[in-house]
């Protein structure tokens, strides 16, 4: 389905096409929103027509609405089925019970996508197929090796983040950073390595929370090596032996021919991004070895390609703890009713350590945007 069919189908419901275009890209994108978002979207200052309408979403049992802490605002959880059945996301994740951290990531994912009117984003598999294969000479039947659909045997892409299309056709993809933990952003560098040597032009959009500082520069300096650093020949040459050594090692009744070798290696190559490179090795064979041979260098110097931070404007310590409540649909009712059940005791304060993010008032904060020098 196009955008614009989808915000038909939602129209149709009884709501205006402002309300329909800003509950499809809720649905889409994280099934989570605050009151904010909509008077951001809408460009409208707070007031009786918002209320009006969330309260509405509510009454008809199109959304339900979770209290935060000390009463400050409502979030919301937009979950009707037949919503989504309209826009052709009937079992859409967004409509699953979710944790409290859980929900402030989709909420930081919602700021970050409303935060450019200038970008198309694309949520689903299926819309990211559609565009990527008319921007690049990737045949579809690749796309799951890029992280994009599903195989006979697996899904490739892991993280749900949208890809971005602006008005000059260029590409972005974006990467929500709510921690200082860096595996998964290596891997989600590599699974998209060939797109991005594919793509005319992109841009590495990385998003972070305004705490805690100082985030975003090891997130910066790795993207650069990722994306940059190569390996001389005679070094790909003994990373290529040790991969299959190390592959037939883990089998059981093999012992390598030359133990010191391996022993060296295994010291030279104990980093995490080459323990990324070997599991991703394993699963998708010898060109995962054009990371690290070839680089974007001249993509990033030419200026076709960029990575940038952004730093969302808006503190979310006031969404911890949430009132937890569980979704879930009572037995015998209508298709897409659905209620809360009693509230659950709150989440161990260790739970929220990761994504604790505050301590700046949100109008006292700005979008800043920094850039990697190639």
């Amino acid at each position: 389905m196009q955008f614009d069919d989808r915000v038909q189908a939602v129209a149709d419901f009884g709501f205006t096409r402002r309300q329909a275009r800003f509950l499809v890209t809720v649905m889409l994108h994280s099934g989570v929103c605050l009151q904010r978002h909509y008077t951001a979207f809408a460009g409208i200052v707070h007031g009786e027509k918002t209320k009006r309408f969330f309260a509405k979403l509510v009454r008809r049992r199109y959304a339900s609405a979770y209290s935060c802490r000390h009463n400050r605002g409502r979030i919301y959880q937009v979950h009707h089925k037949a919503l989504y059945r309209a826009i052709g996301e009937t079992d859409s994740r967004h409509r699953r019970p979710l944790s409290p951290a859980r929900v402030v990531e989709r909420l930081m994912l919602l700021d970050a996508v409303l935060a450019d009117h200038d970008v198309i984003w694309l949520a689903t598999d299926e819309d990211k197929a559609a565009h990527l294969t008319a921007l690049t000479p990737i045949e579809s039947d690749r796309l799951p090796d890029l992280g994009i659909g599903k195989s006979n045997s697996r899904r490739f892409f892991a993280e749900k983040f949208p890809i971005g299309i602006d008005l000059k056709r260029r590409c972005v993809l974006l990467y929500l950073a709510t921690d200082s933990e860096q595996g998964r952003f290596r891997a989600f560098l590599h699974r998209h390595f060939e797109l991005l040597r594919s793509l005319p032009a992109w841009t590495l959009r990385i998003v972070f929370p305004p705490w805690p500082e100082g985030l975003g520069d090891s997130f910066l300096r790795t993207a650069h090596d990722e994306l940059t650093a190569t390996l001389r020949p005679v070094v790909m040459k003994e990373l290529r032996w040790y991969f299959s050594e190390r592959r037939k090692v883990s089998e059981k009744g093999y012992e390598t021919p030359d133990q010191e070798a391996f022993d060296i290696a295994e010291q030279a190559f104990k980093t995490p991004r080459f323990e990324q490179l070997y599991r991703l090795w394993l699963a998708d064979g010898d060109c995962v070895f054009d990371i690290v041979s070839d680089g974007l260098n001249g993509a990033l110097e030419s200026g076709a390609g960029h990575v940038e931070r952004i730093v969302l404007p808006h503190s979310y310590r006031h969404l911890f703890p949430l009132v937890a409540f569980t979704i879930r649909k009572p037995k015998g009712a209508e298709e897409g009713d659905e209620t809360r059940t009693r509230p659950r005791p709150l989440p161990h304060a260790s739970e929220f350590a990761s994504l604790s993010v505050g301590g700046a008032r949100a109008d006292q904060s700005t979008s800043t945007f920094q850039t990697i020098a190639p």
